[in-house]
């Protein structure tokens, strides 16, 4: 019933980066009519490049040029055959090449990526599972969408959580034959390292593990051979551990290695892996070029090279370590990372480095968390000491500036990346600077404040008038259980001469992490959940209520500062965030506005779309012929056909007030309308809800009894009921529902609950039906009007984010 558009990973993504191509920092093109690894042209202006990662500068060397050139000349431009009929000439030498390196059987693929689509479904059985780390490539995740159909648990856990894991290999292992867990390597946006020593404690406490690692960016500048980061930690490659590395990036020529020493796994996986049986082949030029490059790292050449770039990372780490850049993970990788937080300052800060005339990378979702934004500079042979020298000085003079112009501070950039707070500014970066005099009242009680002044901002929708939050106040106070008690928080900003320019309420509560996420994802999380209530649950601080849906925030758009105060309590809420320790902000129910859109983006912030809010307005007739002239010819349809032919079967009743033996089945009732709807999931509500509401003037209930000749029970008992509430702005509010399910369909309860309560609410002369959110179609059908709502979250990490947006659609989530 509750249907509702999940997210789109993909929209979400396309916002993200189009912002980012508007900025000038992504998607760009380079004019060079030579390259030669250490300069790069964008634009009209040539910069030095702290964006490769052919961090060896393999890709320039002459003797795989000419190889390349050669193997073109010899056999054309491509060898357009599957290999499961005949592998190029130069494959066999290769494959010899890269079996010396490694001491183990490989397998030449396209690309790391196909790799990946081709291996795990192959190697991964019906009866096993897989762990996959949550900041794990891309490319693995996108392979592991082709296990879903089959059935095959597949788990997300937190980066490097080891604890996690080792719970996850606990539960998975009485029900899974093996288990595998997938990680990088070197993680290519930090350049953090996969705890190898630790994981391998795990592969010998475990004999179900299997470990599969994605190190393309550690290969050829460290280890034995220039076999990367993981074989240099291994020494030797393990029976249950397979390994892909890269033709590309250091390695200087394209494709890939999949590396296995177990015999059978890798005759399977040659014989029949997907893409690799249909895929084309590596181009001749690629694969001569690998055999030079391969030969190299064969040689003593490759350590010389290892120790030149080992030389270049030395030095500029030690550049780094005489500033105060926030360097987010410091190690001997080619990989730095300068935390920004904000995307807006992020785009900043890139910019003025290419102006300076250094080109580096912005590190942005879904590549890192949104508010951990940042730029990625890659160190290469290429690189010579002056330009990281002038780099570095030139981050030391610009990154306080970009911070600056975007209204941010050192402090919150170390905040957001969990790092040491600065104490010599601690305190002072509390004010962050707005053009106009603004002022922020911040209480925890609705009673503080004006009851007439807030019934004008914000009285004029759902539950959050004046009466309704001091009611919500009262009952989600002082419960039992954690999900039942809320904090409220009460933001006005006022300018200079007490004119309010916003006014907003927020509620920090316990939320269950799949509360948007897919249904199917949901129903897992809830299996989960009957051992462990609180499984995937967090403490979140929200705009609005868990109770109440609308316009939460009004803004006065016509006040030159409107920016300004939203930029002002975007400050007090993280303030307010860190203080109350939750794990996301969310900003919700927001009409779709490019504008606030871009605001919030720049701001840290991902947008997510909500329920569509559903809203009565042609409430001026008076018979229920006139009603139906307010629909569409299909609504009158559907009314003649599913809702007026079924009234006959009905008693109405408003009731004001309950005995407790009707609020308990009034509560049974909503109990089996909530636990169904996973689409929403949310927490129940307290019993003391419904008894608060029995004893408030201001709500009443829509209760529908089958007549007797039609209900075979011997006792009288309802079918449904409506829990509404009477805004006192002239606004009636059908807030939940709650129904019998034996009865729904056969007497179309649902429906007629809908029609039931807009003739309430025409009765008694509200000129406004606030229909909730959810089942968005069945309340088109009734004369709602349909609006599109978003929310714009800030989670503090991307585990979370995926949960929210819904992107790991039908995976079960650890």
């Amino acid at each position: 019933m509750a249907k509702f558009k999940h997210n789109n990973f993909l929209d979400t993504v396309d916002e993200v980066f189009t912002d980012a191509m508007k900025s000038g920092v992504l998607h760009l093109y380079s004019e060079d009519e030579q390259f030669t690894g250490r300069r790069i042209r964008i634009g009209d202006r040539d910069l030095f490049h702290f964006g490769t990662t052919g961090y060896l500068g393999l890709e320039q060397d002459p003797r795989l040029k000419r190889a390349a050139i050669d193997a073109i000349e010899k056999y054309g431009t491509q060898f357009p055959l599957s290999k499961s009929y005949v592998s190029f000439v130069l494959y066999r030498a290769l494959e010899e090449r890269l079996f010396q390196m490694y001491s183990n059987p490989i397998v030449v693929t396209k690309n790391s990526t196909l790799g990946h689509i081709g291996v795990i479904p192959c190697v991964v059985r019906d009866e096993d599972a897989v762990i996959i780390d949550h900041q794990a490539h891309w490319s693995m995740h996108n392979a592991c969408q082709l296990l879903k159909p089959r059935g095959i648990p597949v788990e997300l856990i937190r980066h490097s959580n080891l604890d996690m894991l080792e719970d996850k290999i606990k539960e998975l292992s009485t029900r899974c034959s093996k288990i595998w867990y997938l990680a990088d390597g070197i993680y290519s946006m930090y350049g953090d390292c996969a705890p190898i020593p630790e994981l391998m404690y795990l592969y010998n406490k475990y004999p179900q593990l299997y470990l599969y690692f994605d190190d393309v960016h550690g290969m050829s500048w460290v280890g034995k051979n220039g076999t990367g980061y993981v074989m240099d930690q291994l020494k030797t490659l393990p029976e249950r551990v397979l390994l892909f590395g890269t033709l590309s990036k250091s390695f200087g020529a394209s494709g890939a290695v999949l590396v296995s020493s177990d015999a059978d796994m890798h005759r399977r996986i040659k014989t029949f892996g997907g893409p690799l049986t249909f895929s084309a082949q590596l181009e001749p030029a690629s694969v001569a070029a690998a055999c030079a490059s391969a030969d190299i790292h064969l040689s003593d050449e490759i350590y010389v090279m290892q120790n030149q770039l080992a030389d270049n990372i030395h030095y500029f780490n030690t550049l780094l370590s005489l500033t105060d850049l926030p360097l987010i993970e410091k190690n001997n990788c080619p990989v730095f990372y300068i935390g920004t937080g904000m995307p807006v300052t992020g785009y900043n800060f890139v910019n003025r480095l290419m102006k300076e005339g250094f080109f580096v990378n912005l590190g942005i979702y879904p590549g890192v968390p949104v508010k951990n934004t940042g730029v990625r500079l890659t160190i290469s042979r290429h690189n010579q000491r002056e330009e990281m020298k002038s780099l570095v000085e030139a981050m030391v003079y610009h990154y306080p500036k970009a911070l600056e112009e975007t209204a941010t501070t050192r402090n919150k950039v170390r905040k957001a990346f969990h790092l040491p707070i600065e104490e010599q500014v601690k305190g002072k970066e509390d004010i962050v600077p707005v053009k106009e005099d603004l002022t922020v009242q911040h209480e925890t009680t609705i009673q503080a404040l004006n009851k007439n002044d807030w019934n004008q901002w914000m009285g004029g929708n759902s539950v959050f008038d004046w009466d309704g939050l001091r009611f919500l106040e009262d009952t989600f106070h002082n419960n039992e259980l954690e999900e039942h008690n809320w904090s409220f928080h009460y933001i006005t900003i006022r300018d200079k001469q007490q004119q309010v320019v916003l006014a907003t309420f927020f509620c920090k509560a316990l939320w269950k992490d799949d509360m948007l996420a897919p249904a199917a994802v949901s129903k897992q999380i809830e299996e989960k959940r009957k051992q462990n209530p609180y499984h995937l649950t967090s403490p979140v601080l929200a705009m609005g209520s868990l109770f109440t849906e609308g316009e939460q925030c009004y803004i006065n758009r016509e006040h030159p500062a409107w920016s300004d105060a939203l930029r002002l309590l975007l400050h007090h809420l993280e303030l307010l965030d860190e203080k109350l320790n939750t794990s996301m902000l969310v900003l919700r129910d927001f009409k779709q506005d490019e504008t606030l859109n871009e605001f919030f983006h720049n701001q840290g912030f991902i947008k997510v779309d909500m329920p569509e809010s559903c809203i009565v307005e042609s409430l001026n007739w008076k018979t229920p012929e006139e009603y139906l002239l307010t629909l569409s010819a299909r609504s009158r349809k559907h009314f003649r056909s599913d809702i007026q032919p079924f009234e006959q079967y009905f008693d109405i009743e408003y009731k004001q007030s309950a005995s407790d033996q009707n609020i308990d089945i009034f509560y049974t009732l909503y109990e089996n309308v909530r636990s169904r709807n996973f689409d929403l999931n949310t927490f129940s509500f307290p019993r003391k809800l419904f008894a608060n509401m029995a004893k408030n003037p201001n709500w009443e209930f829509i209760v529908a009894y089958l007549k007797k000749e039609y209900d075979p029970r011997e006792q009288r008992i309802p079918v449904g009921v409506m829990f509404c509430y009477k805004n006192t702005n002239t606004t009636y509010v059908p807030s939940f529902i709650g129904m019998d399910y034996e009865y729904i369909q056969q007497y179309q309860v649902y429906r007629q609950l809908l029609y039931q309560t807009i003739k309430r609410a025409q009765q008694l002369g509200f000129s406004k039906i606030d229909f909730g959110m959810t089942a968005a179609f069945e309340k088109r059908k009734v004369g709602a009007a349909i609006i599109p709502k978003v929310a714009y979250v800030q989670p503090k990490d991307n585990f979370t984010m995926e949960l929210v947006s819904g992107i790991q659609n039908n995976t079960v989530h650890a």
